[in-house]
């Protein structure tokens, strides 16, 4: 018993409760560990032109999965979703290409594209809605 008490005591020094309490955060995710797949689903994006001759309110679904952004169905989709929920995609399908940036947070996301759509150079927004 005496060796026990004599354990506790050692034990509840502050430099091993310092000890204990650094091991213990260093087991836990950090907040941004814990937000690596905050972002995952489907998201609905839709596209609005705001230059160019290219028509506006298209759809398109992406999918998130950790930090990487793909199709959801329709077209090639490949991109990246940082922790702090920055977002860089690029689209094609057949010769139409386009990129874009923004910012994805909670359940909706918003930024901005650019790139050539049946032959025009256009340019525009980009609102998501998460499913």
């Amino acid at each position: 018993m005496a060796h026990f008490s004599q354990s506790l005591s050692d034990f509840a020094r502050p430099r091993s409760l310092a000890l204990l309490a650094l091991l213990a955060t260093a087991a836990l995710p950090s907040p941004a560990e814990a937000r690596i797949g905050g972002y995952d689903g489907v998201w609905n994006v839709t596209f609005a032109t705001t230059r160019g001759n290219c028509s506006s309110g298209y759809s398109v679904p992406f999918t998130v999965s950790g930090s990487r952004v793909s199709s959801a169905g329709g077209g090639r989709v490949s991109g990246k979703v940082n922790r702090s929920g920055a977002v860089a995609v690029q689209v094609s399908v057949g010769a139409s290409h386009a990129s874009g940036g923004g910012r994805l947070g909670g359940m909706a996301g918003a930024g901005s594209w650019n790139g050539i759509i049946s032959g025009d150079r256009c340019s525009g927004t980009w609102h998501a809605t998460r499913s």
